[in-house]
């Protein structure tokens, strides 16, 4: 791969940018005997040699790999520039230099928009990925020695000890990029090569998406919109980490947040603040944990109750306890799919029958990537035709851009509640939920296939046949 070296973005600046993108073309290092260039071919080399002045080491990559490593180089430059001033020893220029550099690797990683930036120690260098669309992409990699320059800024903005390196620790902070207000959440982890950094951004002045936004079809949209019109029981997010469940909960808040509910929010950690709903934030330190806040929610006379996550039975037993006296209860939890949810609910120690009078509708999703409509190209395979990513400067050479929920919406009527209660198998229960209209995650996918919004391999790559 590319971001295996780390590139000199000074030699860049010798050629024009043109010649570089029309010939597929990167120079990554220059050594005393020879120049290393990444081609998608091998070139005839006098020019390059007449630039470096040493003859040309070609190493070959596909032209989408380079197309990608292009990407945005006038920003890359900067910030090579800056990191080479961040590794001088004079102090006073060491500071500012620094800060410049964590703000414009901010600034790209937003342009990029990404969801969390990753700074990472290697044995002998240091590496800083982008979560985009779900996805880890390397973006740098440099030597070894900025790391702790850079995690003392971050550990300072973040209110941490700069000099702990042996323990977690958390934090965050707030920056104004191109006048938009940034919330970033700080996580530091402590690994045999030295720490790992994560950063999750989170734009705190952002519209929540309407529940409508979200991509849902129109069928589990309307399930949804019915189910959250009860009064009581308690509805299930579920998915696994990443898929999107959080901002799921969120649109719905914001449609029943109409002014005459009292909605309590109990999170870990809070993502975003929401006008006329009380939101509680789990504190570890001081023993404010999920158990001991749901305790007393219901003295607050909460008409709606959201609980960022069930982990555990305790957590688990007083919402359904709150479920069935009366109050609407939100929630997510980690399974694969709808099904399966009940059977976990039951591991977890809940009695049969309180799953069965309490649940009213259990959600399970995904976030499958969206094909990107500047450059998807339509293809056929026998009798069959769909889009197929490509790649372009729009979406960051990938294919595919943004990204919208696949889910299944399991509607707990009389007849799944009596299958709970005798513990029917999965089987049984999935045979009769698609006999009265359920869609599993898969089927879900493929209309999303039809409708040339993303590829089948994007598909299968998320969930398998059902």
């Amino acid at each position: 791969m590319i971001s295996n070296y780390i590139i000199n973005y000074d030699l860049s600046k010798k050629v024009d940018m043109s010649y570089l993108q029309k010939n597929y073309i990167l120079p990554i290092e220059k050594h005393n005997l020879y120049t290393t260039v990444v081609a998608s071919d091998d070139l005839t080399a006098s020019y390059l040699e007449s630039v470096y002045n040493t003859p040309i080491k070609y190493i070959i990559y596909s032209q989408k790999d380079i197309n990608y490593a292009l990407e945005n180089i006038s920003i890359k430059q900067e910030l090579y520039d800056l990191y080479k001033k961040s590794l001088q020893m004079n102090i006073d220029n060491e500071q500012s230099d620094i800060l410049e550099f964590f703000d414009k690797l901010i600034q790209l990683s937003i342009i990029k928009s990404s969801s969390d930036i990753h700074i990472e120690t290697l044995r002998e260098s240091m590496i800083i990925r982008f979560r985009i669309d779900g996805y880890l992409e390397t973006v740098f990699r440099f030597k070894l020695e900025l790391f702790n320059i850079l995690s003392s800024v971050i550990k300072l903005l973040s209110s941490m000890d700069i000099a702990q390196r042996r323990i977690p620790q958390d934090g965050r902070f707030t920056k104004n990029i191109d006048g938009h207000h940034f919330d970033f959440r700080v996580s530091i982890l402590p690994t045999i090569t030295g720490e790992s950094i994560v950063l999750r951004i989170l734009e705190n002045n952002t519209i929540l998406n309407d529940i409508n936004s979200l991509g849902i079809s129109n069928d589990n949209l309307n399930t949804i919109k019915k189910s959250i019109e009860e009064t009581s029981g308690m509805i299930l997010v579920t998915g696994p980490t990443g898929s999107g469940k959080t901002t799921t909960l969120y649109s719905i808040l914001e449609k029943l947040n109409s002014g005459s509910k009292k909605i309590i929010t109990v999170e870990d950690p809070i993502e975003y603040n929401i006008e006329n709903i009380q939101q509680v934030n789990i504190n570890h330190e001081i023993g404010l944990t999920f158990s001991d806040i749901l305790k007393n929610i219901l003295r607050q006379d909460p008409d709606i109750i959201m609980i960022g996550e069930i982990r555990d039975s305790e957590s688990l037993h007083i919402a359904m306890q709150a479920a069935l006296t009366g109050h609407l209860v939100l929630a997510t939890l980690h399974t694969n799919d709808s099904i399966s949810t009940i059977n976990r609910l039951i591991d977890l120690n809940a009695p049969p029958y309180l799953v069965a009078s309490t649940i009213k509708t259990i959600i399970s999703q995904r976030l499958i990537r969206k094909l990107c409509d500047t450059c998807k190209e339509k293809v056929k395979i026998g009798n069959d035709e769909y889009y197929k990513a490509i790649g372009c400067n729009i979406c960051n050479i990938k294919g595919y851009k943004g990204r919208e929920v696949i889910c299944e919406v399991l509607s707990i009527d009389n007849t799944i509640s009596s299958y709970i209660l005798r513990q029917e198998d999965e089987a049984k229960t999935l045979k009769y939920a698609k006999s009265i209209g359920f869609k599993t995650l898969y089927e879900d996918g493929l209309s999303k296939i039809d409708k040339g919004l993303t590829t089948p391999e994007e598909l299968y790559r998320l969930v398998s046949c059902q």
